[in-house]
């Protein structure tokens, strides 16, 4: 598509969504549906922000522009005229670059573009919230995404070694990240597919070893195989999953006669099977049979 027309310097009231914009700049020619979203989240809240101060009132305009210049280039693409293949789009996009900075995390691989890729996927979830409230599970991935990049940016900047995985959340670090630590950061994150990253441009390499989702990440974050870098010798196996144990009722459950689902029961049992398709990407089993379970339980009972 044609390069969009530049916007006007960025009022000072608008300051909390430059970092959203920054992204979507990066995502025009990567993901335009990413760039998309992100520049109608920062729409979204800049109206919220301030709508009726003149230069306001110009940014967004010609931000206003750019998005229906977006959509018609995106013409008919599902993840924009259907909302829950594009939330699906979203938060996959997310999950995959939080996994990435998550994996080298773990392995203690500490750098920019994981640092960049943390913060990115922060952002990230904030644009989720375009078609509604987040998960418990999204905050808590935004939270620790988001102060993970300002512990580690820290860390480096002062010359200290970071610690890998589980330390404590400090929640001053957290607000103090948004207005510093990303402006350094590099402007181009990794794409979130495991498969453009090169292994050997960081401190060691993949070993082939699957890492499970550790105490430190979020509940829920399933763990990523790592691409095959060739190397050879013995690997770790994974340890077996512990699956949900499946109430044997909903195998012959059938919806009661008397009950009404409202489209918001609909559009949350679209949500599980969502997440349950979700997870299967990544093998994770146990998350993947709780959101049946509960799609199932909702669209039987009417609750959940």
């Amino acid at each position: 598509m044609a390069a969009l027309a530049a916007l006007p310097p960025l009022p000072p009231q608008f300051k909390s969504i430059q970092h959203h914009l920054r992204t979507a700049q990066e995502h025009d020619k990567r993901d335009p549906v990413v760039a998309y979203y992100c520049r109608l989240y920062a729409m979204q809240t800049g109206m919220k922000i301030d709508s009726k101060t003149p230069e306001c009132r110009k940014f967004l305009s010609k931000l206003m522009d750019q998005l229906e210049a977006l959509k018609k280039h995106l013409g008919d693409n599902e993840a924009i005229t259907q909302e829950i293949v594009g939330s699906a789009h979203l938060e996959n996009y997310a999950l995959k670059m939080f996994l990435y900075a998550d994996n080298e995390d773990r392995a203690g691989r500490f750098h920019k573009n994981m640092i960049k890729s943390f913060y990115t996927a922060s952002l990230l979830i904030d644009v989720i919230t375009v078609f509604g409230e987040l998960t418990d599970e999204n905050m808590k991935h935004r939270k620790y995404a988001r102060w993970k990049a300002t512990y580690i940016h820290n860390c480096l900047k002062n010359g200290e070694t970071p610690q890998a995985g589980p330390v404590g959340i400090d929640e001053d670090d957290v607000e103090e990240h948004e207005d510093a630590g990303a402006t350094s950061l590099p402007t181009q994150p990794p794409a979130p597919s495991t498969a453009a990253y090169d292994p050997g441009s960081a401190a060691g390499s993949y070993t082939g070893v699957r890492v499970p989702p550790g105490a430190h990440a979020p509940a829920n974050t399933p763990a990523e195989v790592p691409p095959n870098t060739g190397v050879t010798g013995n690997t770790l196996q994974p340890p077996p999953q512990t699956l949900p144990a499946v109430d044997p009722a909903l195998f012959s459950t059938v919806s009661q006669g008397d009950i009404r689902l409202t489209p918001e029961d609909f559009a949350r049992a679209q949500k599980y099977c969502k997440y349950a398709g979700s997870a299967l990407q990544y093998e994770d089993v146990g998350t993947a049979v709780q959101n049946l379970q509960k799609a199932l339980q909702l669209l039987t009972t009417g609750r959940e």
